[in-house]
């Protein structure tokens, strides 16, 4: 009679080809690597790699899903770490990428929609000879958008989620920022496709919606949380725009979840860039206390631990939500770069309005002018220049912000510290002579020394300054008000620091330039692009603002 581990391992070899022999060996000590395609509900069959520990079995499943390749030296390396845990660890790529068969249609497969592969993938987990039957999930950034796709569709073995950076829409947040599109950043999917005409054929579909519409609310998670119901632990960083994500993912859960979300959802929030690496304490050019390191992967055995294996470790009675307050670096008794704890989120803080004002001023007090105005200009040929394809924070902005078309706005020297700890918003009162055109705002850290360390920045397109479901196009002379969420921090401005907001229109290729005619969004960039002349205003009837969450300290 065949053991358990020889059936599995037959399963295994049936379903799928064994690894190339063309792959670099990794010592993965005794944890064993195998590849499979897993069969979904059309018959298409997707690419997996699973990790199995020494031993009999059989053990809990974790999962992850992912579009990008997965036979790097440090992910096999992570998840054979993962393995050694006591877990059979499935990294599967998305229908359509890698190795996956089947049309490349991004996130399209993995919802609420006739195609449900994390669905599948999760029950097919589930009857392996090899598991328990219980599933969980982890992963950052793609594999976190993933993981709140799978939710929403409530595989019964699904049994608790692990988040790191993750999303909820993908119209707000992955292939648009505020309503600007990304042609040239998603032009570069076709790497990840099977077919790489795939890429092309789903770029077209996303350009033939040019609004949120029923198409986008495919793509939306945050309209479902009600059907949300595992235990969840979400990490966030805050020098990442995606950190609004993984803020909405925990609020979402917490508040309208499933009875098996509501009170069992904790948000872990750091000073990190963006990615699956946490603990670290160097980011960008700033190296915080050894504090700021968050040791993950022990973490996350923990959780998986106790809600896949029933380990009595107390990892549902850590608290709610843990968030670190940034503050000055290199500077004695510097209040701040501490952890912290709270019940929920967001915490209690006073709404304060820090105004701009003409020569580059940022006060508390309104402005009292009849008339007021700050102008720079939208070129879209001749962009400003942010040099980047991650969000360049943790680091001196300066070089941006001395470009000629860019304009800072700045406080004079604190006279005492001022806390930072909650959801940054602005409110630009603008014109300009372009139908359409772009504006975002960048939050700054100023030191005695001059650096400007940017920790914040998003950014909106005019013609969806009245919401994403329309296009509203505006006219020349005529002031409007264009309102939106520049993101989340904690954020301790020492004394003798300044704050800095900073204004402008364009910052390529980091941010991707509107051509600003008005015209249809089109993949290619358009020949008939204008230059536009943009202007804040910051008088008596048109105050600017960026709206902070001040903390109060007795």
């Amino acid at each position: 009679m065949l053991s358990r581990r020889v059936f599995w391992m037959t399963c295994v070899l049936l379903l799928g080809s064994g690894l190339s022999a063309q792959e670099p060996k990794v010592d993965l000590g005794d944890v064993t690597e195998q590849h499979v395609m897993i069969p979904m509900r059309d018959g298409v069959k997707l690419s997996a790699y699973l990790y199995i520990p020494a031993g009999k079995g059989p053990w809990p499943v974790v999962y992850e899903q992912r579009y990008a390749p997965s036979r790097d030296v440090g992910t096999r390396q992570f998840m054979a770490r993962l393995a050694k845990g006591g877990y059979v660890v499935c990294l599967e790529n998305f229908r359509g990428s890698q190795l996956s068969e089947g049309k490349w249609v991004g996130y399209r497969a993995l919802g609420w929609g006739e195609l449900k592969d994390g669905f599948d993938t999760v029950e097919w987990l589930a009857t392996q000879p090899w598991s328990t039957g219980n599933i969980g999930t982890f992963g950052s950034s793609q594999a976190g958008f993933a993981q709140n796709f799978l939710a929403v569709t409530q595989p019964p073995h699904l049994k608790c989620q692990y988040m790191i950076d993750t999303g909820l829409s993908l119209y707000q947040e992955g292939y648009r920022i505020g309503g600007t599109t990304r042609p040239e950043r998603f032009k570069g999917m076709s790497s990840v496709c099977r077919n790489p005409a795939d890429n092309a054929d789903l770029m077209a579909e996303w350009f033939s919606h040019p609004t949120f519409d029923d198409y986008w609310k495919q793509e939306d998670c945050s309209l479902h949380f009600d059907k949300m119901n595992v235990p969840c632990f979400t990490i966030g960083s805050w020098y990442d725009f995606m950190c609004v994500g993984s803020v909405d993912s925990y609020v979402g859960r917490r508040n309208h979840g499933g009875p098996n979300s509501r009170g069992s959802q904790q948000l872990l929030l750091g000073p990190w860039l963006h990615g699956r690496l946490k603990e670290v304490n160097k980011v960008g050019e700033l190296t915080y206390p050894e504090n700021a390191k968050f040791p993950m992967e022990a973490h996350m055995l923990k959780w998986f631990d106790h809600y896949l294996k029933g380990v009595d470790n107390g990892a549902e009675k850590d608290p709610a939500v843990r968030y670190y307050v940034m503050g000055a670096l290199g500077e004695e008794k510097a209040p701040g770069n501490e952890w912290r704890t709270a019940v929920n989120w967001p915490i209690p803080a006073q709404t304060t309005s820090y105004f701009l004002k003409s020569a580059g001023h940022l006060t508390l007090a309104a402005p009292e002018d009849e008339l007021s105005e700050t102008a720079f200009l939208a070129d879209p040929l001749h962009p400003n220049e942010i040099p980047a394809r991650g969000f360049p924070g943790a680091a001196d902005a300066q070089v941006f912000e001395k470009q000629k078309e860019v304009r800072t706005f700045t406080t004079d020297v604190l006279e005492s510290p001022v806390e930072w700890t909650g959801k940054v918003s602005t409110e630009l009162y603008v014109t300009s002579t372009a139908k359409d055109t772009d504006f975002f705002v960048r939050i700054s850290d100023v030191y005695p020394d001059g650096r400007s360390i940017l920790i914040m920045d998003y950014i909106r397109r005019a013609r969806y300054r009245e919401g994403y479901e329309k296009e509203v196009f505006m006219e020349a002379g005529k002031v409007y008000k264009v309102a939106f969420d520049v993101g989340w921090l904690s954020q301790n401005f020492n004394k003798g620091h300044r704050i800095r907001v900073t204004v402008a229109s364009t910052g390529a290729p980091f941010f991707e330039v509107n051509p600003n005619t008005g015209a249809p969004l089109t993949i290619e960039f358009p020949k008939d692009a204008v230059v536009a002349k943009n202007t804040v205003r910051h008088d008596k009837q048109y105050a600017s603002r960026v709206i902070a969450p001040v903390v109060l300290h007795k």
